[in-house]
């Protein structure tokens, strides 16, 4: 593939993205995050592999960036245990991947992309009337 091939299919899967997160329920969001940070850590991997620390470095804190971004959605109040257990677990996955970004350790991504893997599947299978149920609730609410 050529360079302008490239940037070409890389600025159409930006419009893309941007395009999905335009019209994105609240769940659809909380699934790119989770997408995006696993993609973040696979890339971080690669480039650890490879032996280049700069973009291994800037995927990492990349991943660690979405992690804090979902750590800092949830509602710690209202979703009591559920969610000051998620909130422990992003604040270990952040410690982890920190830590591998240190020590160029690859069995550290796995374990976080497994972590990240495990609540996205429990998130991937919520029912659709759940979705739609909280979607009523958050219109309501910014109706109020």
């Amino acid at each position: 593939m050529s360079l302008n091939h490239k940037r070409g299919a890389q600025q159409y899967g930006s419009v893309a993205t941007g395009s999905e997160v335009d019209y994105a329920t609240p769940h659809r969001l909380v699934q790119m995050l989770m997408e995006g940070a696993l993609d973040k850590i696979a890339i971080a991997k690669g480039h650890m592999d490879r032996s280049e620390p700069e973009p291994k470095g800037r995927h990492i804190t990349w991943a660690i960036s979405i992690i804090n971004g979902l750590r800092g959605s949830l509602d710690l109040k209202a979703g009591g245990e559920i969610a000051a257990n998620l909130d422990n677990l992003y604040e270990y996955m952040v410690r982890r991947l920190t830590e591998s970004n240190l020590t160029n350790d690859q069995a550290i991504l796995d374990e976080v992309s497994g972590l990240l893997l495990e609540i996205k599947s429990a998130w991937d299978v919520i029912p659709e009337d759940v979705k739609r149920g909280s979607q009523l609730s958050d219109k309501a609410n910014s109706a109020a």
